[in-house]
């Protein structure tokens, strides 16, 4: 495989709010914390970052702020997808513009789109840009499947970069490392980051690492060199806060949590609202 845009650990990162604005100051808190933890790459609105329910401004404000605040330190990667591909386009035309280094694009949602369509879609999107574009495949939000078959025509388009596979199917990730040449894979199943790396996905695109980055950097590049008696230690002991993390729709655990680190965030945006008094229980519990 030619060099992926990225290994290891990039954090999907929230999107923390103050009276229902972007709050940029602690946006630059979080930036900060990541980098400072090492991980050199960071998604920016992408479903954690509760990309719904941002209008493309704040999207596009979001988008120039991180990048110019971590200049070259750190790879900032651009969630502008959209169940219209002239809209997705266009997006990621402006992002592009702004300086992100690449594109995380989730399949249309709703519109329940044929593999044709699929292809489509990310041919017509990564035509309109140069930069490298990673396609995002989570059926139980879009409720469409991005097949192998798809990904294996899409690999040899030159800024096609890979697929982030968050649909929980293990078997997916060895079909799609098997068969997708030059065409990365990275999970988005905090879950499934050992096993997936141990298959040849090239890293994890975590909702964990908000939470905890040294700790699921550390997970993933152990895999990644081959020391899975470490990796796998870390992946046990870290399996009850990711469990914690999906007790309801990310990103609603993750932002709860993120107060116990010192790093309010604010809540969700509607219409996902705050996290039951049951679940916020088990996190006091969690955290002490």
């Amino acid at each position: 495989m030619e060099k992926p845009l990225f290994t290891g650990a990039c954090t999907a990162l929230v999107t923390p709010f103050l009276d229902d604005k972007v709050n940029f100051p602690m946006l630059e808190q979080l930036i900060k914390r990541q980098i400072d933890a090492g991980i050199r790459s960071i998604v920016i609105c992408g479903t954690t970052g509760e990309a719904p329910t941002l209008s493309d401004d704040e999207k596009l404000e979001l988008f120039h702020r991180a990048k110019s605040y971590v200049g070259s330190d750190c790879q900032i990667i651009a969630g502008t997808g959209s169940n219209w591909t002239s809209h997705a386009a266009e997006l990621s035309l402006a992002a592009e513009k702004l300086g992100v280094d690449a594109l995380l694009i989730v399949s249309p949602y709703y519109n329940k789109a044929t593999p044709e369509g699929l292809v489509a879609h990310y041919m017509t999107i990564a035509h309109t840009v140069s930069i490298p574009i990673i396609a995002y495949n989570v059926p139980t939000r879009t409720g469409v499947d991005i097949p192998v078959s798809v990904c294996q025509r899409l690999a040899p388009i030159p800024n096609m970069a890979g697929i982030k596979e968050a649909s929980s199917d293990i078997t997916k990730v060895t079909k799609l490392c098997r068969s997708c040449k030059n065409f990365a894979v990275w999970t988005g199943n905090d879950d499934l980051t050992v096993p997936a790396i141990s298959l040849g996905a090239q890293g994890v695109i975590s909702v964990l690492s908000n939470l905890l980055p040294v700790q699921t950097q550390a997970m993933a590049q152990a895999a990644l060199a081959g020391d899975l008696d470490t990796a796998a230690s870390l992946q046990q002991n870290l399996q009850p806060l990711v469990e914690l993390l999906f007790c309801e729709p990310n990103p609603i655990p993750v932002k709860a949590a993120m107060k116990y680190i010192g790093c309010d965030c604010g809540p969700c945006r509607l219409p996902l609202t705050q996290l039951s008094k049951e679940n916020k229980k088990r996190l006091d519990a969690y955290f002490g």
